[in-house]
């Protein structure tokens, strides 16, 4: 997702830091855009033998949310309130799928038809939830009017891609509610992971009546309608957000919480300060980010909690704009970054570092593709791209992030380290979260930091964002018939080590051509008031607080 992250994210997009996999928007420690062995909890989720105070929880967000809307989110911002407020038919539960608004399936003998029973549950406004509200969201996200740029996340359906892509009509996508409680989807292919996809965003319903009444239902909290543990009571833009137990959920009795509050604090120390002050339960991963100056003082005094995640923070360049249309110019910006430096003095949460796209959970060649910190071959391959491009030295480079204390001091470092190894003048360029995705979408950059969370936890999530050119989570402008061939082998590749093979080959070919810069690989750290219990963080970041309580 990108998450944004910190925002797509699986989205990716990661908040702001990843891209929903989730991108990534914010975090730096962690994430935007979209799942690793293992996850964590803060608790076995469980319930409170008595509840002593009001069961209220604060989180600081970060950003604004771009989006509350299931079918239009990308980041690991929006993803976090979409989670708390919507049921997919599955959902994660210690890293692994469960029926939620679905109450069974079944699957065909060729595993590719799954007929699922939807459970008696109302959403937020008392209307009953219908089979037909998922079909109506599915297709809805595919329309290529909709211009959902996580529509790739069902290509998994039948004629999915090709609806997206106006090749087929929406009436031919493999969805159909039979009647209102059963709804029945064909696939592609057989895709093991399917039920664990069904439990991300993309896939989640939306009330069909609420939309068709009002297509900006999800920009206020007066007009949000969800189905999920939580619904929106408060949005102030740019200011909090406040969720509130919804009456309405079908497992009403599993949730402890009366109310979140959200805070909207862009300024990590201050966000660390509020913590520290008793206004905030939680500072840090996975919705915002610690300072970096904070953590060896936090770490050392046991206060922070940090775990590795399925996620890549990288560099994207436009591949559309010189110089870097340049394949050898890409890669001698790439081989000169010093991963480990950035580790060891900026970010000092255990992070590894990334010279490779797919994350260690799921990594498909171990040691990487290329040598960190290369600067004898960047030196090289910089000359010689200059020479096939015919200039002679390199015109001011432009390095744009979301605005992150965290990113601000990559983009510093990483300023120094082009300056000092090939002698390159770079400018920085920040902006707010919303503009600077929107921005980087539109190629209205040079080179931009993005990061990924998984979405799933499967090597494909990784590399298919780089499938097609204008693919909606891509940016890079960058594609390759051999990376697009490899990909569609790999969906029809049902022996396990031959299809691990074809998807490190793809890999291969991405690193080849290096329209991303992979710089590390994502942790989460975090600290918390001893008294939240059961927060769920998922081996992919995302955080549910369904079964979260104040002690």
């Amino acid at each position: 997702m990108k998450k944004s992250v910190f925002a797509l994210v699986s989205s990716i997009a990661v908040l702001g830091t990843a891209l929903a996999g989730c991108s990534g928007g914010q975090q730096t420690s962690a994430p935007p855009a979209q799942q690793p062995a293992g996850g964590t909890t803060t608790e076995t989720p469980a319930a409170p033998a008595a509840e002593a105070k009001p069961q209220v929880l604060r989180f600081n967000l970060h950003s604004e949310p771009p989006t509350a809307d299931p079918g239009l989110a990308e980041d690991t911002t929006s993803g976090a309130i979409i989670l708390a407020t919507f049921d997919g038919l599955t959902r994660i539960v210690k890293d692994k799928p469960e029926v939620a608004a679905a109450e069974s399936y079944t699957v065909s003998e060729d595993l590719l038809t799954y007929t699922f029973k939807i459970r008696d549950h109302k959403w937020s406004n008392g209307e009953p939830v219908t089979a037909k509200d998922f079909e109506f969201a599915w297709k809805r996200a595919l329309d290529p009017k909709t211009a959902s740029n996580y529509a790739y996340q069902l290509y998994y359906i039948k004629n999915g891609e090709k609806a997206n892509k106006g090749e087929v009509s929406l009436d031919e996508v493999g969805v159909k509610a039979l009647d209102d409680k059963t709804l029945e989807v064909k696939l592609e292919n057989p895709t093991p992971f399917f039920l664990e996809l069904l439990a991300f965003r993309t896939y989640f319903p939306i009330n069909q009546k609420v939309h068709e009444g009002n297509e900006k239902w999800a920009a206020e909290a007066a007009t949000h309608v969800g189905n999920g543990p939580f619904k929106m009571e408060t949005w102030e833009h740019k200011s909090k957000i406040v969720l509130v137990k919804n009456e309405n959920y079908w497992d009403k009795d599993s949730v402890k919480l009366d109310k979140i509050e959200f805070s909207m604090v862009e300024d990590e120390n201050t966000e660390l300060s509020m913590f520290e002050n008793g206004e905030l339960d939680w500072a840090g991963a996975p919705t915002s980010a610690l300072p970096t100056d904070a953590i060896p003082a936090l770490k050392a005094a046991g206060k922070m909690t940090t775990q590795p995640i399925a996620g890549t923070y990288w560099y994207k360049f436009n591949t559309e704009k010189a110089p870097f249309n340049n394949v050898k110019i890409r890669k001698a910006f790439t081989f000169s970054i010093d991963r480990v430096s950035l580790i060891d003095n900026i970010l000092q949460a255990g992070q590894l570092p990334a010279t490779g796209a797919v994350p260690p959970s799921m990594a498909l060649k171990a040691d990487g593709y290329f040598k960190d910190n290369d600067i004898e071959t960047a030196k090289t391959l910089l000359q010689e791209g200059m020479q096939e491009l015919g200039i002679t030295s390199l015109p001011p480079i432009t390095l744009s992030y979301n605005t992150s204390e965290g990113h601000k001091k990559i983009a510093e470092a990483i300023q120094d380290q082009w300056k000092k190894n090939l002698g390159v003048e770079v400018r920085l360029e920040n902006k707010e979260w919303k503009v600077y995705l929107e921005d980087m979408h539109e190629g209205n950059f040079q080179i931009g930091r993005m990061g990924w969370l998984g979405d799933f936890n499967d090597p494909i999530n990784f590399l298919e964002l780089y499938k097609d050119k204008m693919g909606g989570n891509n940016d890079t402008r960058w594609e390759h018939p051999k990376f697009k061939e490899l990909l569609n082998q790999s969906a029809l590749e049902m022996d396990t080590a031959k299809r691990k093979q074809i998807l490190a080959d793809a890999e291969q070919v991405l690193m080849d051509e290096m329209p991303i810069a992979p710089i590390y690989f994502y942790t989460q750290s975090w600290v918390q008031n001893e008294n939240v219990k059961g927060v769920q963080i998922t081996g992919l970041g995302d955080v549910d607080w369904k079964w979260a309580y104040v002690e």
